[in-house]
C-alpha cells in the first residue's frame, strides 16, 4: 500500500476524521487512511443543516463494498452547509479524501481543538497502528 497522506494545518481524531478551520467555520472530512481502510465508498449520507451536534456526535454515514460506519464530529456545533456533489459523486472521497470536505459547522468551541491531533501527532499515531 502506497504511503498514506497527512496533510499540515488540519487536526486529527483517532476515528480518522479531520477538521479545517476557514474562519468562523470548521470543515470536516476523513483522512486519507480511513478511505484506504473504507476501499471503495459507495454512499455517504449527511445530517440536517441546522443539527446541533457535539464532539462525537454521528454527523452522517459512509458506506463502501467493505463496511458501514458512521461519522463522528470531531468538535460540536451547528451543521450550516454539507457537500451535497459528495452524496452524488461519493467516490469522489477515495481520489481527494482532503479536498472532500463533508460538513461545515458554525458555532463551535474552539478550544476543542486543542484535544485534536496535529499532522505530526496524527501521523505518530498511523505508525502505532501497523
Amino acid at each position: 500500500m502506497e504511503e498514506t497522506k497527512v496533510m499540515d494545518g488540519l487536526r486529527y481524531t483517532e476515528k480518522h476524521e479531520w477538521v479545517k478551520i476557514e474562519g468562523e467555520f470548521a470543515i470536516f472530512g476523513i483522512s486519507d487512511y480511513a478511505q484506504h481502510a473504507l476501499g471503495d465508498i459507495v454512499f455517504i449520507d449527511f445530517g440536517k443543516i441546522g443539527k446541533q451536534i457535539k464532539k462525537g456526535d454521528a454527523f452522517g454515514t459512509i458506506e463502501s463494498v467493505k463496511a458501514a460506519d458512521d461519522l463522528y464530529a470531531p468538535i460540536g456545533g451547528e451543521i450550516c452547509e454539507v457537500n451535497s456533489a459528495l452524496v452524488q459523486s461519493p467516490a469522489s472521497v477515495n481520489e481527494k479524501p482532503y479536498d472532500s470536505w463533508m460538513v461545515k459547522i458554525k458555532n463551535f468551541d474552539a478550544s476543542d481543538l486543542s484535544k485534536l491531533m496535529d499532522h505530526s501527532k496524527y501521523k505518530e499515531f498511523l505508525k502505532s497502528l501497523s
